[in-house]
């Protein structure tokens, strides 16, 4: 891969509570490093939400990941308000793990289901002393109950007992419990049929109104991140190739990846002309790539420029930044 620094791209307007620098993920497999994320970088700022969008694939999770340390990075950095994140010790590593959580993309999986809801919501809040006694363990559970919209007759039930909605509720309680202010949000309404998907997100709309909190929403759904996000992050193949704040970006995308993939959004008019960019030939391997443009093999625009460099992500109209080496010319 080349040494080139990406710049890193500043969120809305207001202050960044998490700042992340040339930050990489390399797994090692028998035929080499999969460069699951490579050298990107860019910052949240403070109560607003950025959408991470892209293929199954692109590195979206794993940055997620990284984030709340689930996984160790390779290199790069990860500051949170202030605080190191990648080289915090264990003591540190558990209180910022108070201020930054997360919520699974699958409510069944990521909790246990011999325990209860109040079993799994309060875990946390004994792990980390948060309570004193058990009458202010059980008001402290069912209060986040109240908060989620979980009723209170389920406080002894079993997660096979509900539906997904429900269960993704638990994880978002659980999520709350430590009273955190930076939540991961993993496709937390993938897995949900449509009329719970809006209740959810409805939910975690109001809950950051409310709480002032701060979200990296990852997902592959484009209708739900216009909905929710501030700013969109598009990742392609471990890498960001184009980000922007989110009306602007919908309105003209301009990294060829990013239009095919704002091209595939259904229209819900009949006779719709919307045109429809098919990427066509295969994605490139993840396994120690060239450093070369990795949208390249599928890009209709491609040139020789492209198989001969790895563009760098840049600023090419006033909060618009593009990893393309032709970008100006889509502006």
């Amino acid at each position: 891969m080349s040494a080139k620094k990406e710049k890193t791209v500043r969120g809305a307007e207001g202050t960044p509570i998490l700042a992340v620098k040339n930050l990489k993920k390399y797994f090692h497999t028998a035929r080499g490093n999969l460069h699951a994320v490579d050298d990107i970088s860019f910052d949240i700022a403070k109560g607003k939400t950025l959408g991470m969008v892209g293929e199954s694939g692109c590195g979206k999770s794993t940055t997620g990941r990284l984030l709340v340390r689930l996984h160790e990075a390779t290199a790069g950095s990860i500051i949170y308000d202030g605080q190191e994140v990648t080289k915090a010790d264990p003591a540190a590593l558990k209180l910022l793990r108070t201020r930054m959580q997360m919520i699974f993309q699958d409510p069944y999986s990521s909790i246990n289901p011999r325990h209860t809801v109040a079993n799994i919501i309060g875990e946390p809040l004994k792990i980390h002393g948060k309570v004193k006694s058990t009458s202010e363990y059980e008001d402290r559970v069912k209060e986040l109950m109240d908060t989620v919209g979980l009723a209170q007759r389920l406080y002894d039930a079993y997660p096979h007992e509900l539906d997904g909605g429900r269960r993704q509720r638990i994880g978002i309680a659980r999520a709350l419990s430590l009273d955190p202010e930076f939540i991961v949000c993993d496709e937390p309404v993938s897995a949900l049929d449509v009329s719970i998907q809006a209740q959810i997100l409805n939910l975690l709309m109001d809950l950051q109104d409310k709480l002032g909190l701060t979200y990296l929403f990852i997902t592959h759904d484009l209708s739900v991140v216009k909905h929710i996000s501030d700013d969109i992050v598009i990742m392609y193949m471990g890498q960001i190739v184009e980000r922007g704040p989110t009306e602007p970006l919908f309105e003209k995308p301009i990294h060829p990846y990013g239009r095919a993939l704002l091209s595939a959004i259904p229209i819900p008019k009949l006779n719709s002309r919307k045109e429809r960019i098919i990427l066509k030939s295969e994605v490139s391997s993840p396994i120690d790539p060239k450093p070369v443009c990795r949208f390249a093999p599928r890009c209709i625009h491609a040139r020789a420029e492209c198989l001969a460099s790895d563009p760098a992500l840049r600023e090419v109209a006033p909060g618009r930044f593009v990893a393309c080496h032709f970008a100006e010319e889509f502006v």
